[in-house]
This record gives structure tokens, sequence and C-alpha cells, in this order.
């Protein structure tokens, strides 16, 4: 099993409202990136798996950059 630098992935598990001053909501990034692929890929979790497969090699602030294009409303 490939490792995963924790460090490099901490703001999927940030809250929402922790990361964004524009959000009020509690979910984690990753559970609100997941959501909103999910809904674009019509409830297909194959889809959305591999949609959501890159954000685990981003930086904090590329996955910051795709949630706020992705999120912000």
């Amino acid at each position: 099993m490939a490792e995963v630098d924790v460090a490099k992935t901490a703001v999927l598990d940030e809250p929402m409202n922790a990361v964004f001053d524009w959000s009020d909501s509690e979910t984690p990034v990753r559970d609100a990136l997941w959501d909103y692929y999910m809904e674009k890929n019509a409830k297909d979790t194959d889809k959305t798996v591999v949609d959501m497969k890159p954000t685990l090699d981003m930086s904090d602030d590329e996955v910051k950059a795709l949630a706020e294009k992705l999120l912000k409303k």
C-alpha cells in the first residue's frame, strides 16, 4: 500500500469554515468536494473516485484553489 504524505493533504480534512472565510459549513473539504463530484457525476461513485484521486497528489494551495473554483457560490 502506498503511503500518503499526511501533511500534504491536511487541508482536505479541515472543515470548510476553517479554510474559507466564505463558508459556514463544518463539512471537511474532502467531503464537500466528494459531494460536488457525486452531483456532477449523477451519483456515479466510480466516476467520482476518478475525479477525487488527483486531489490526493495536490498541495494544500492547489486543493484550496480547486475547492474555491468548484464550491464558492
